[in-house]
């Protein structure tokens, strides 16, 4: 596990990025990608599908539950329709809304390190999150009533598709069903009560995962993807992927030996630096704000902020 930043340059992926909240997916020309959502069919039942401007392709079982997470180990490409649902009609879910695990990597980008004036390990730091903090694309990010220093984290998600424990770096991009956008919302106060992350980053409804899963193969080099953070239109987070510490394979060798992975399992693989909490002075998320997390051509995750009632 020496060898830790190869696999980017060989990676291709591919996505187109949603605009804002209200038109996340509307496009005048045709999108060529695949991208799979998660969402609630007008009766309120879960499924997933396939986004086609601005229809949904229903890829779930008609007329009962059907989750994304159930077919990742399946060529999701070739997924066939059971209905179809105009886009307006249905609400979306996060990308995957009932991941087992969601394990995080901290401290991925050397400016990140930098600005928190750690010192760079050896190893990646891994905290996790919990399923029951995700919203979706669109869905507001709710700042607790227990902190004012609520603030931003955008990152690139990878979600599992084939399982395994001990997966060789080598083989590390078999097991990758598809990207996506993450805000990793954070209660910085919380998050530094102690040397442990998890109660900042697991508050209800501040982790924001979407819109769309992106397929590998259809994004072209994945390392020049910019992970870009934008609050209220200005930009305070743009960095390309390639600048990870621990790239996408290393941290898929790393957290497959301590635990096994699952379909449907999320690694959320670290933000830039230009966090609000290491700016003089600080900026935090409040109510009324609107987040924009970009990642290059995989698309556009768009949030508001609301205050906690």
């Amino acid at each position: 596990m020496t060898d830790r930043r190869g696999f980017l340059a060989g990676v291709s992926l591919a996505l187109a990025a949603p605009p804002v909240v209200a038109r996340s997916f509307h496009r005048k020309d045709p999108d060529p990608m695949t991208r799979l959502i998660s969402f609630r069919r007008p009766d309120g039942t879960p499924s997933f599908g396939r986004l086609d401007g601005e229809t949904v392709h229903d890829l779930g079982a008609p007329g009962a539950p059907a989750w994304l997470k159930d077919v990742l180990d399946q060529d999701l490409a070739a997924l066939p329709a059971t209905g179809a649902f105009a886009r307006a009609d249905v609400r979306l879910l996060p990308v995957v809304p009932n991941p087992g695990k969601i394990l995080c990597v901290g401290l991925n980008y050397a400016t990140h390190v930098a600005e928190t004036g750690r010192e760079q390990k050896e190893f990646p730091a891994i905290f996790t999150r919990w399923a029951d903090t995700l919203i979706a694309d669109g869905e507001p990010l709710v700042r607790p009533r227990e902190t004012t220093r609520f603030d931003y984290e955008g990152e690139l998600a990878v979600v599992i598709g084939k399982g395994g424990r001990r997966i060789a770096r080598a083989d590390a991009a078999q097991h990758i069903a598809g990207y996506s956008v993450f805000n990793d919302g954070s209660a910085r106060d919380w998050q530094r009560h102690n040397i442990q992350f998890t109660p900042g980053k697991n508050y209800p409804d501040t982790g924001a995962f979407g819109p769309a899963l992106v397929l590998p193969d259809e994004v072209d080099d994945l390392g020049s993807q910019r992970v870009q953070t934008r609050l209220n239109g200005e930009l305070v987070q743009d960095q390309p992927v390639s600048d990870m510490i621990w790239d996408i394979a290393f941290v898929i060798e790393y957290c497959s030996t301590f635990t096994p992975l699952e379909p449907g399992d999320v690694i959320v693989t670290g933000t830039p630096g230009g966090v609000g909490d290491k700016r003089t002075p600080p900026l935090y998320m409040k109510a009324g704000d609107v987040c924009e997390i970009s990642v290059g051509t995989i698309g556009t995750l768009t949030n508001p902020v609301i205050d906690e009632i």
